[in-house]
């Protein structure tokens, strides 16, 4: 078989493995868009939040890490002084960058007017006199911020999420200015990227992350340049080839190091990032096509291989920074030299010897169908590309903590703003569920406003009619799903004829054959009810998600140690399955007004928990669905039922953390 078709056997096996064109532009506008309206909303809170490395450049690998930036927008890193008189010194904290001592792309933090927030001065040291932000006690003063389990690893704070997920937090400076050492790259973007983008990469700046070389003056004291927001910008410029090539990259070099001891891990995912940027840039391949794809990935490991031999790995934005300087020098270096060198003897061939990659790609060189199409519409249905759409609209679909109600009319005014702009294709789906979520909050809240005030029966009534308007205004934009928060309201709020209503059209809705929740989804059915119709009619009639209750507010009373319990552990959110609630309001709204149908409404939620197969009852959700059956079961005075099922529930994986709960309710059965 000819090298050529060889390739383009890769590029579709790298598409199912990694996505298709449509499949990345997915991930990418559903998170830029979210985090475009966090970022204008919260432009005045201390903390603002990005989201970087792999998952942001549209990467779904299983063991990818949940890599954030965090920083203040109150304090402000400066090149000169001369940059100073465009700021506020009332407003902000003015930091200027000292590089006459460092490394290049490792300078020092120098506080002048020696004014800052606690957590900065007290991260603070004397250098001849001067006050500087030292990067090793800042790492240390905000290793616990965001999650108190967490523990320092390089710059970040590290550890493993309720999910299963790793994290790295990195709690960083801001600079709005581009890195006078990094000026030589603007000068060599001749071919890539273009224009538009490297002026948009200059304009955004870059940040700081604490950690320092470990060969500088002041190893504990300087902080590392991070280009995470150019470097996103650079993946968002590459053509599909060149994102597959350097997918292939990371695989490769997850594949290199498996079995290797951390010491031995000289070569990391960055490195092949490095490598993909100086190839492209470099115009070593005439056409990145999916024809060229292996020719790609053969010029990047060169690339790697050169740099091995010589000791020198540039950096991308600072060549005169070398990446290699720590670790890949000596015997290291001879080693790893000689690995690589092995595996370049034996030509581009070596990647079908390595397990995780050769399985796809053989898979695609068996199937004559799939070898010869590179067409992303034959390779995946419309099912499964609306399944990845839906799916990461849910998992991006939440709103800060402890909001109030200044805040999601802050929400609302942007949304109506960007209704306006020109949107890419996959943004619009996403802005139409993060409405509906801004509604269903702003209902919650206005009610709980009026709830907790003194306010007089006009005001409430008002209240309580807007909320009303809200949240039937949400369901038009949302998922089916949503419906469940109109009934909650109405059960809230005493109205269970009017809960009971909407909760007999969510189970019509719900119960169609075609529809989609979670990742399940019947292609055939699904495409036979809402094939080819917008994205939108499609999430109000064809999609169904969990429901998240955030737990600073109040939904259903008989969830409240619940919410506190998964509060204290600091998660924002309980997660229900849409199901299991359904049978629970019904049960709740059922049990003082019609017994028999309350225990229609709890027998078939014991059917659901005890049997469902991880299709309505999502696995890692199961804790939750326990303690619901249970708490129903107390209710009517089924104890022994209910032990068992709290039981259950502490067996489960304490996605939720509302272990506490189910202890103190199992301790009341007694």
């Amino acid at each position: 078989m000819a090298v050529q078709t060889i390739s383009e056997s890769v590029y579709v096996g790298l598409c199912l493995k990694i996505g298709t064109p449509q499949q990345v532009a997915i991930r990418r506008d559903v998170w830029d868009i979210r985090e475009l309206i966090t970022h204008k909303v919260a432009s005045t809170d201390y903390l603002v939040t990005m989201l970087s490395g792999s998952r942001r450049e549209g990467f779904r690998f299983k063991d990818s890490d949940h890599d954030i930036m965090y920083w203040s927008n109150d304090n402000i890193v400066l090149w000169d002084f001369s940059q100073s008189t465009l700021y506020n010194t009332h407003r902000y904290t003015l930091i200027l960058c000292d590089s006459s001592e460092s490394p290049p792309g490792f300078p020092l933090l120098w506080l002048p007017l020696e004014e800052a927030d606690r957590r900065v001065l007290s991260s603070c040291v004397r250098i001849n006199g001067a006050l500087y932000i030292s990067s090793a006690m800042y790492r240390h003063n905000t290793c616990t911020v965001i999650r108190p389990d967490s523990t320092v690893h390089g710059p970040c704070s590290s550890g493993r999420h309720d999910s299963g997920f790793e994290y790295d937090y990195a709690h960083c400076f801001v600079s709005n200015f581009w890195p006078p050492s990094a000026s030589s790259w603007t000068d060599r973007c001749q071919s890539w990227p273009p224009p538009n983008v490297v002026n948009d990469i200059v304009r955004s700046g870059c940040h700081f992350v604490a950690i320092g070389h470990k060969h500088g003056n002041h190893a504990d004291n300087e902080w590392r340049i991070s280009f995470s927001q150019a470097e996103q910008k650079l993946v968002y410029a590459m053509n599909h080839t060149q994102f597959l090539t350097y997918g292939l990259l990371k695989l490769f070099v997850k594949e290199f190091n498996r079995g290797k001891i951390e010491e031995e891990k000289l070569l990391c995912s960055y490195h092949m990032k490095t490598a993909i940027f100086w190839a492209i840039q470099g115009n070593t391949i005439d056409h990145w096509c999916p024809q060229n794809l292996l020719a790609g990935f053969w010029v990047c490991f060169k690339l790697l291989l050169k740099w091995v031999y010589e000791g020198v790995c540039p950096n991308f934005f600072i060549p005169e920074n070398n990446m290699f300087m720590n670790k890949v020098h000596g015997v290291a270096q001879r080693n790893l030299f000689t690995q690589l060198n092995g595996l370049y003897e034996k030509g581009i061939a070596f990647l079908l010897q390595s397990p995780s990659i050769s399985s796809y790609i053989m898979a695609v060189l068996c199937n004559p169908r799939l070898s010869v199409c590179t067409d992303e519409r034959t390779l995946i249905s419309e099912a499964v590309l609306d399944r990845e759409l839906f799916w990461e609209i849910n998992i991006r679909d939440a709103l800060p903590p402890n909001i109030n109600l200044p805040t999601c009319i802050k929400y609302l005014s942007m949304v109506e703003q960007l209704i306006r702009s020109p949107l890419r294709q996959f943004q619009v789906p996403m802005l139409q569920k993060l409405t509906a979520t801004v509604l269903q909050t702003s209902a919650f809240v206005l009610h709980e406003m009026y709830t907790n005030t003194s306010g007089d029966n006009k005001q409430m009534y008002i209240a309580d009619k807007r909320s009303c308007y809200m949240l039937k205004l949400a369901a038009k934009f949302g998922f089916v799903s949503d419906l469940l928060y109109i009934a909650m309201y109405f059960y809230k709020t005493f109205r269970h004829r009017e809960a009971l209503s909407v909760i007999e059209m969510t189970k019509v809705k719900l119960a169609q054959p075609g529809l989609m929740y979670w990742r399940h989804v019947d292609p055939e059915r699904y495409t036979e009810a809402v094939g080819g119709r917008s994205w939108s009619y499609k999430m109000r009639h064809a999609v169904a998600c969990n429901i998240n209750l955030y737990n600073d507010m109040c939904y259903i009373n008989e969830l409240t140690p619940e919410q506190q319990s998964c509060s204290l552990n600091h998660k924002k959110l309980l997660h229900i399955p849409s199901y299991i609630l359904l049978h629970m309001l019904e049960f709740l709204c059922c049990r003082h007004v019609d017994p028999v149908r309350a225990q229609a409404a709890l027998d078939d939620l014991q059917v659901l928990v005890h049997h469902d197969q991880g299709v309505f009852v999502p696995v890692p959700l199961r804790d939750i669905s326990w303690e619901i059956l249970g708490i129903c079961q107390q209710m009517t005075g089924n104890h022994q039922a209910a032990l068992y099922s709290y039981i259950q529930s502490l067996r489960q994986y304490p996605l939720n953390k509302i272990d506490t709960a189910t202890r103190h309710r199992i301790q009341d059965l007694h």
